[in-house]
């Protein structure tokens, strides 16, 4: 299952887990889309991998499964 980190690593946006501007590659590194269009270009910065949309998680499923309330933020510089 996803962690549906909660926010951008790069601009500490919030990503809430329908946002539909939520991008992930494969180790679930999160940006939002502004921050890739901006610096990444689709890829990782932290890994090289392919960033994707990510998906949403059904809002009644959000309970039993709640989406991750740690945050990861590695500003850039």
């Amino acid at each position: 299952m996803l962690e549906m980190r909660p926010g951008c690593e790069r601009c500490d946006v919030d990503l809430p887990p329908d946002s539909t501007t939520a991008l992930i590659c494969s180790f679930e590194c999160t940006f939002c889309r502004e921050c890739d269009e901006r610096d990444f270009n689709g890829q990782c910065p932290n890994c090289g991998g392919e960033l994707v949309r990510r998906p949403t998680r059904a809002a009644a499923l959000l309970e039993r499964f709640p989406a991750s309330s740690q945050r990861v933020f590695n500003p850039p510089g």
